[in-house]
């Protein structure tokens, strides 16, 4: 797993590499004037936003477990991804009026070669750096991270429809190509914003973890599990890095106190090593709780 100091100096360069992209695609729209190209430059504006949010919650989702906050602050990252996923939204309202007003008073585009290769370079690193960091963010288990990663990759793809439609209104002359294809990067931006809001609300609602890992977990229970009866009500959630796991464990009656705690201690250590950032609870419980024959 990625170390925390990289883990935050990645997400202080996201906001750099922001910054820089958002230039780039704002000089493209003011040296042609397109109104597609000034969609492509706004939604960068909400990625700069969006990594300064991200870099934060990342920074307070590292903070020590405290008095008021006994389970550690991980969750502060699903915050993060649901307010990226609003400013996705506001970010397409804005490029939805652009495109009506585009509508209304077509125009020429001016320099438009000069504009599509600078546009074009920004796609091309937007796409590095999102990969970066989906791929970064997949391995610390960094919902915000994994979610700014997802947003640039929407980027690249709306840009590279955008540079299509361009290129089909330079070459035929049909100038509301330039507005519908404003029309399309907010539809496909609306969508890529709800699938974001949704699946961090999911983190924030406890949600399981995913089936393959909770087949890891039993495995691992029940191959360390020697001198235990059975383990039953086994139940799991997630919140960012931090993976939760608690389960009932029987064991004979007459086990002594310290004999049933190296039992869990070597669970314990099992799992810390199968599921990165496991938290795991052993409830220990006398022979006539088993609940299996």
């Amino acid at each position: 797993m990625p170390s925390t100091t990289l883990i935050r100096r990645i997400s202080s360069w996201s906001i750099l590499i922001g910054i820089a992209i958002f230039a780039l695609k704002l000089t493209a729209w003011w040296i042609t004037g397109s109104v597609a190209l000034f969609s492509d430059a706004m939604e960068s504006v909400v990625n700069v936003v969006a990594s300064i949010v991200a870099w934060y919650a990342i920074r307070v989702s590292f903070l020590p477990a405290d008095e008021n906050h006994p389970f550690g602050h991980h969750k502060a990252e699903y915050f993060s991804a649901v307010l990226e996923g609003v400013l996705i939204v506001v970010a397409a309202l804005l490029i939805l009026r652009e495109a009506a007003l585009a509508f209304a008073q077509p125009h020429a585009l001016a320099a438009p070669a000069a504009g599509l290769v600078i546009n074009a370079a920004a796609a091309v690193g937007n796409g590095v750096w999102a990969f970066v960091l989906m791929r970064v963010g997949r391995r610390a288990r960094s919902p915000a991270l994994v979610a700014d990663g997802k947003h640039l990759w929407t980027d690249v793809i709306t840009s590279a429809g955008i540079i299509v439609g361009l290129l089909l209104a330079v070459s035929t002359g049909w100038l509301w190509l330039d507005p519908v294809m404003s029309i399309v990067v907010a539809g496909n931006i609306l969508w890529h914003g709800w699938h974001l809001v949704r699946s961090s609300v999911q983190g924030l609602m406890d949600t399981a973890i995913d089936p393959q890992d909770l087949a890891e977990i039993e495995r691992v229970v029940a191959q360390n599990s020697e001198g235990a009866l059975e383990f039953h009500d086994l139940k799991t959630r997630e919140a960012g890095r931090a993976r939760f796991v608690e389960f009932h464990l029987v064991v004979p009656s007459q086990m002594t106190v310290e004999r049933a705690h190296e039992i869990c201690d070597r669970i314990e250590h099992a799992l810390a090593r199968s599921i990165p950032g496991a938290r795991v609870t052993i409830h220990v419980e006398p022979t006539h709780k088993a609940k299996h024959a």
